[in-house]
This record gives C-alpha cells, structure tokens and sequence, in this order.
C-alpha cells in the first residue's frame, strides 16, 4: 500500500512541474529551434491603396478614458475618408454615451446596447454596421503610436493572412503600488507570439489590439466565449494564417491593482477555457498539424498547470512520512505561499519590493486559474463584461 501511494504522491508532484516546465521553457525553446531553420516571412510593404477600415471600441462607463482615446483614433495616420470609428457601449450609465455623441460631428459613431448583454455580445451587435474590409478591434484605455493602425493593417497585404494582433507594452507609474510583474509577462508573451509567427501562426490575438478581415467576422459568436482568442482559430478553420505584427505598438496601462489583475485573469482564462472547449477540434495534430501543437502547448499546457497545482502540495504530503526531501520541500511550499500571499495582499502604502510583487503575481495567477478551471467544470458562462480599470 505504502508504494502505491508513493506512486500516486510523485505523480501529483510530477505533473504540474512538468508541465510548468514544458509549457513555459521547452516550448519556447522548440519554437526557437523551428523558427531558427525557417527564414523569416516579412510583412510586406503597402504598394498599393490602402483598404477601408472599422475601428469598433467597446466600451462600459468609461467616461474617464473615451474622450481621449477618441481624439486618439481621431489623429492616427490613416486617410479619414477610409476610417470608421464606431464606439459599442454597453448600456453604459455614467457620461460614456454623452462624450461619444459629441464627437458625432467629426464622424464617430455610437452604438448603444439597450441593456448589458456583455462585450461579446455588443460586438455582435455592431456587425452589420461595419463597412471596412479590415475591422479593428481595440480597448478604450490604450494608446497607439500614430502609425500603428497603418501597420497593422498592412499585414493583410498578405493574402494568407486573416488576422493581425499588435505587440502589447504594458506601462505604468514607476510609483505604482500595485502590479508591476504584469509588465515582464506581458514582455514574455509578446516575444513567445513572435516565435509562433515565424512557424506558422499565433493561437490567440491581443484583446487589446487586433485587426481581422471582415468576412471571419462572425456576427451569432457566442457571446460566452472570447473573440479574440478565438479570432485565430476562425481564421486557421478558413484556411487563413495569424500573426504578431512587432511594431504596431499598443501602450496598455497595468492595471491599478493586482487584485484588479486578479479578477481580470480569472475572466480571461474562464472565458479562454470555454473558448477552447468550444473550437476543441482543433487539438487534433493529426489534422491540424503544428497549428494543433502550438494551441496545446500554448493554451491548453499552461491552463492545465493551475488545475495540476493543488496536487503538488498534497503529493508532497503524501510522501513527507518517509522522505525526508519531500518533508523539506512541503516546508518550503507553505513557505513560499506564505510570503507569496504577503506579496498579494500587501498592506502598505508603499510598494512592495520587486521579490514580494513577483511572487504575488504568481500566486494570484494560480489561484485564479484554478478558479477559472472550477467555472468550466460548473458550466459557469460569464457573458457580462466588467472592464479592467487602469492606471491613467
């Protein structure tokens, strides 16, 4: 009985380290050593007019932010006549609405929803009103360079392309006491979808800033699901390519807390999951091949770490009676969480020191991955849409 439980305690101990370990270092590495062998594909340069575009902005009580990001999108680098900014507000009920029509002079549109049907749903809403060839879809609380709209759109030049996702820079107060390792997994990331981009394709477009072409834009999409992971898998099932285009930047604020991250990951990754359970199909490598690989790796290795997790410190457990280093490392578990959860709910008016912060991130991505996981299971479906508040 004693070794069987030794089995079943190194397997939960096991499983989320390997996991962590293949989905976070391996993978990468095997994405290096591909796109090493294979010669760069560039975006290609703009010869001939450019095309029409939507630029749709969702948004829910923003009254802070909108009036700026407006006069934004009012100066990028693109001919007015062949720009339609259209603002989605999702029965807002503070000024929103009021700041958008102001601007209704100078060509921007409002489309409100009567009463909150979440962000998804407000962007089905606003299909049949789009009249570019290319839609933009982007935040209300980011900023663009002037000319990162142009570069976006000039993926599409590609004819194998059907979506183009901006690089995100996360940016913020130098004196922010909230969350500051939100900026170097952000950085991670960005440079995880360039690899991907040499392969083949990215399996998940910023939420933040992304364009797409208007026919794979799916105007009955669930609205429980996550458009913007799920924009490259639409496009892969018609045949169409994704990719990272490095310089279009988009400026995204942190959040103003890591407890604000914290519901924003539990969202995200609830929303992904059922995003993923819906286009499973497309874990098949057989007949998806790389793109299949990279979905799995990506996505599906990475959630599966936070549901493995909690099977670590019971394995731990598990093994401890009789081996003295699983005994050590259970300590150091609790430990760690112990100064992790300090980090998390840091108490004071300065900001916690750069180990403490990283640390709570961690934990709180844990925790709210797991919870994520436990939504899925339920069949808990969260259409409403609660915008993260950042940092001005």
């Amino acid at each position: 009985m004693t070794g069987l439980l030794d089995t079943v305690g190194f397997a939960l101990v096991a499983a989320p380290i390997l996991l962590l370990v293949y989905a976070f270092a391996i993978y990468p590495l095997l994405l290096r050593v591909v796109a090493a062998a294979r010669p760069a594909r560039p975006i290609p340069e703009r010869t001939g007019p450019l095309p029409a575009i939507s630029i749709t902005i969702p948004a829910y009580n923003e009254e802070r932010s909108i009036g700026q990001t407006i006069e934004r999108m009012l100066a990028v680098d693109y001919p007015p006549e062949l720009r339609q900014i259209l603002i989605v507000s999702d029965a807002s009920t503070d000024r929103t609405d009021d700041i958008v029509r102001s601007y209704a002079d100078r060509g921007v549109e409002l489309l409100r929803m009567p009463q909150r049907t979440g962000k998804t749903a407000a962007e089905n809403a606003a299909v049949p009103l789009l009249r570019g060839e290319i839609v933009v879809n982007m935040d209300a609380t980011i900023t663009l360079k002037p000319d990162s709209i142009q570069r976006l759109v000039r993926a599409f030049e590609d004819a194998t392309i059907g979506v183009a996702s901006g690089r995100d820079v996360s940016i913020g107060s130098a004196d922010a006491t909230g969350n500051q390792a939100e900026s170097g997994y952000v950085g991670y990331e960005m440079w995880l979808r360039d690899l991907e981009t040499r392969i083949g394709g990215i399996v998940g477009a910023s939420g933040c800033f992304y364009a797409i072409r208007r026919e794979l834009v799916q105007s009955l999409f669930p609205g429980a699901l996550s458009r913007d992971f799920a924009s490259p898998l639409i496009a892969h099932e018609n045949g169409y390519r994704s990719v990272s285009v490095p310089d279009a930047l988009c400026m995204v604020p942190r959040s103003t807390s890591l407890e604000a991250e914290y519901k924003r990951k539990i969202r995200t990754m609830a929303r992904g999951l059922d995003t993923l359970e819906n286009k499973a199909h497309l874990l098949n490598p057989f007949r998806h091949g790389a793109f299949a690989w990279m979905l799995i790796s990506h996505k599906l290795c990475r959630w599966l770490v936070f549901l493995m997790l909690p099977g670590l410190p019971l394995g731990l457990a598990m093994l401890a009676p009789h081996n003295a280093l699983a005994a050590y490392a259970l300590a150091a578990v609790v430990a760690g969480t112990l100064v992790a959860l300090v980090g998390w709910k840091w108490p004071f008016a300065a900001r916690p020191p750069r180990l403490l912060a990283t640390a709570g991130f961690a934990l709180a991505s844990c925790v709210a991955g797991l919870i994520a996981w436990t939504k899925l299971f339920r069949s808990e479906q969260n259409p409403i849409w609660e915008p993260t508040r950042r940092e001005a």
